[in-house]
């Protein structure tokens, strides 16, 4: 499979789930000239194998965006070449391969991700587009195989993040759970995340950080900051105090947010301050917190 050029940008939004990328990605599929995707990473399996629904409500492989960008990157989806990429992502796209070695692999994997990018900015006449798959790995895998991409790191406060691992949330398309994790393990997975993202940054490729935080005290102010570190259009008409007016986005996977549309409150969620258990506020302060006192989180919070 020979590779195509990518689109002129790739924005990737990076980071552990639960930390607010698929509202940024909301907020960024509003301006002009910027695609939203979704969780690429997991177009493979849920939405090519699995027909799970576009952000638009119909099932993937039936949506029109996504049937036209498959034709366009691929001659048509198929399921082998979705096979394929889950077998390749678990070759070179894993935490543990981080720096990936340069292989033939490494090559054929990145190059499906450029033809979908290219195709995609074509069908919906856009010159950037995002990609919110979150996972480090998935991001080194790009930058080493040259495609432009420009990651926005996104940072929340890990016992917030924490907290949210552990609810029980119902996926909206389809009514099953989704994944609970032990705080252990969402402390673990937020450290590697975020030291993971430093390393891509030290090695040159341009990394820009965003506290969910932040964006949700003063979302205008700080998206606006945003769009002046990714070089575009700073369209804000959409925002109005603590409000987003959100059009349909034709996102492959991720949190339910992605079926909202509408004007959508804008409003930081804290409830961890009084539903985390304080045993295990601590043990995940104790796991983060040389990262936590980097990206400007207090040890000590409200009970």
């Amino acid at each position: 499979m020979g590779q195509c050029p990518p689109p002129a940008r790739v924005i990737f939004l990076g980071g552990l789930g639960r930390s607010g990328s698929t509202l940024l990605e909301r907020l960024l599929g509003e301006v002009p000239g910027v695609v939203p995707l979704g969780e690429v990473v997991h177009l493979w399996a849920r939405g090519v194998l699995g027909a799970e629904p576009c952000g638009c409500g119909v099932s993937l492989p039936g949506c029109g965006f996504w049937c036209e960008v498959g034709r366009r990157a691929f001659g048509g989806w198929a399921a082998e070449l979705a096979t394929r990429m889950i077998e390749l992502r678990r070759l070179v796209d894993r935490t543990r391969h981080i720096p990936p070695r340069p292989s033939l692999e490494l090559v054929e994997y990145v190059s499906v991700y450029r033809r979908l990018y290219t195709a995609a900015a074509d069908v919906a006449g856009g010159n950037v587009v995002v990609d919110s798959s979150k996972h480090a790995s998935l991001a080194f895998c790009l930058a080493a195989a040259g495609v432009p991409v420009h990651v926005v790191h996104m940072v929340r406060d890990p016992r917030a993040v924490a907290h949210s691992w552990r609810r029980r949330i119902t996926r909206p398309e389809d009514g099953t759970p989704m994944p609970r994790w032990s705080p252990f393990r969402t402390a673990a997975h937020w450290t590697a995340q975020n030291l993971a993202l430093e390393l891509l940054a030290g090695k040159g490729v341009p990394v820009t950080r965003v506290r969910y935080e932040d964006l949700l005290d003063a979302p205008r102010p700080a998206f606006a900051r945003l769009l002046t570190s990714l070089d575009l259009a700073p369209r804000l008409d959409f925002l109005t105090g603590r409000h987003a007016r959100l059009t349909t986005a034709h996102t492959a996977s991720g949190n339910p947010m992605r079926f909202s549309s509408g004007e959508v409150e804008l409003v930081r969620d804290d409830a961890w301050r009084q539903a985390l258990p304080r045993a295990q506020r601590v043990l995940v302060t104790a796991l983060t917190l040389p990262l936590m006192i980097q990206y400007g989180y207090r040890a000590r919070a409200a009970a």
